[in-house]
């Protein structure tokens, strides 16, 4: 069901307009698809969880979204970024911004993630600072206060990992911070969570009601996927125009997805920055194992996705199977050859050859060669995404296609198995996003004649940047009776 057949709220009653959206749900719009009619162009009030490392910001943040979202582990460092998640709280709706834990005078990376944090406060309407109650106060925590108190923005304390009675004494000693009443919860249980949340809702300007209305189409989805250090972040950062994410020469410094809302080539995108694919899932521990399977699940939400590959370096197995991967959830896919601006003519040279040799399977997917650094060729991104998205949305009706499949079959039939020549029939197309194609035939068709009916459908109706799917079905003779 494509949005152009979907009614307006005012064109039917109550009842009709429910049963209308049971239909859809049934048809396949999933929550994200049905837009939000009051407000949704009204930005969210927003919320930023800050605090030293490892006090329990991240599983609070799970814990107020009520699912497992941010990437949490018994260890302190484990969030970088300023990660944005949508809450709700008695029919309000807010924006919660999980930081990574800030320190004082660092350098380095952690460096990095204490500015990310700052700029969480700086654009947040109030603050929700979190304190380990079974510590107390430090010296970190204080000179975090000093900060905030700066920024002048509304505050609302934690005193977080009170799991019992003996633990709520501790949490009064927190008045000593000078930011009033500590708020004792147990991040990991939700004892105390409703309190807290009733304080910040009280904190926070008013948010629009949440209802629901009619899809309105909203920023196109785009995840940016490849192996740790390929640059990823350094592009979401240069299409942003701003440092919206930590970027360090560490491979794998990033850990939650990262949604940012960008203006790019005069339309509204949604760019995912994701955690890099390892190797193999298994092998990975902790955070880097939830990490990936994150980037796993926001390319499963993405419509495109752009493999980033180092071109600096040899192709690896493992940039095959990360394309791969983009393939088989039936994403549009568009490879983007980053650090171009490093190749001299040799490596150039050689380059073509692995792509030749070891892409052959997706020659059909747009290619870009780009530097996330100095912004080289970041122009030629949008039309290379727009192209997979026209084919990944292409229809070809049925009359056309099997006036094409009677062309193909005549030139071309199938070759004779077993005394037998299996022939194709008729066809349809039976979706898109990606185009799924079923075939009627006599018989079973080999893998090598679906490739070629494949490849010629894309010689003839384009799909470019996009996965076929074809599936064939074997009509059997009846029985006479």
């Amino acid at each position: 069901m494509s949005n152009e057949h979907l009614p307006a709220h005012g064109e039917l009653d109550d009842s009709e307009y429910a049963e209308f959206m049971e239909i859809a749900a049934e048809e396949g719009f999933e929550g994200e698809d049905l837009d939000l009619e009051a407000g949704a162009h009204v930005p969210l009030p927003v919320l930023a969880v800050v605090g030293r490392p490892n006090v329990g910001k991240s599983t609070l943040v799970n814990r107020i979204i009520g699912r497992r979202e941010a990437v949490v582990e018994d260890r302190p460092g484990v969030t970088r970024d300023r990660v944005q998640y949508e809450a709700t709280w008695n029919g309000r709706r807010f924006k919660l911004v999980d930081t990574g834990g800030w320190e004082i005078d660092v350098l380095g990376i952690d460096a990095m993630v204490a500015a990310q944090a700052e700029l969480g406060i700086e654009t947040a309407d109030a603050v929700l600072f979190v304190v380990d109650a079974t510590v107390g106060a430090t010296d970190t925590d204080e000179a975090l206060v000093k900060l905030i108190r700066r920024a002048g923005k509304p505050v609302v304390l934690c005193a977080n990992k009170v799991d019992g009675q003996s633990t709520e004494a501790e949490a009064a000693y927190l008045w000593s911070l000078g930011l009033g009443e500590p708020y004792p919860v147990s991040a990991l249980h939700g004892r105390g969570s409703g309190d807290l949340l009733d304080a910040v809702m009280a904190a926070l300007p008013e948010a629009p009601p949440q209802t629901f209305g009619i899809p309105t189409g909203g920023p196109r989805r785009v995840a940016l996927i490849g192996r740790p250090n390929t640059g990823k972040s350094s592009l979401l950062n240069k299409v942003a125009g701003e440092e919206r994410v930590v970027v360090n020469e560490l491979a794998g410094t990033t850990r939650d997805p990262v949604d940012e809302i960008i203006e790019l080539g005069g339309k509204t995108w949604k760019f995912v920055d994701t955690a890099g694919i390892r190797r193999r899932v298994h092998l990975t521990a902790g955070a880097d194992f939830y990490a990936s399977l994150r980037t796993s699940a926001a390319l499963e939400k993405a419509e495109v996705a752009v493999v980033l590959i180092d071109c600096s370096e040899p192709l690896a197995e493992q940039d095959t199977r990360i394309i791969s991967m983009a393939v088989d959830a039936g994403r549009a896919v568009v490879i983007a050859y980053n650090k171009w601006d490093q190749l001299d003519e040799e490596r150039r040279y050689y380059l073509e050859r692995e792509i030749e040799q070891d892409l052959v399977q997706v020659q059909w997917a747009p290619r870009v060669n780009v530097s996330a650094k100095t912004g080289r060729h970041m122009e030629k991104l949008v039309p290379a995404i727009e192209t997979a998205l026209a084919g990944w949305e292409t229809r070809v009706t049925t009359a056309k296609l099997n006036a094409f499949l009677g062309e193909l079959v005549a030139a071309h039939p199938h070759p004779i198995r077993g005394g037998k020549q299996p022939r194709i029939l008729f066809g349809t197309q039976a979706g898109t996003k990606p185009p799924r194609f079923v075939l009627f035939a006599s018989g079973f068709l080999e893998a090598g004649y679906r490739r070629f009916v494949e490849r010629r459908l894309r010689e003839e109706f384009g799909f470019v940047g996009t996965p076929i799917s074809i599936s064939v079905r074997v009509r059997e003779k009846r029985k006479k009776k």
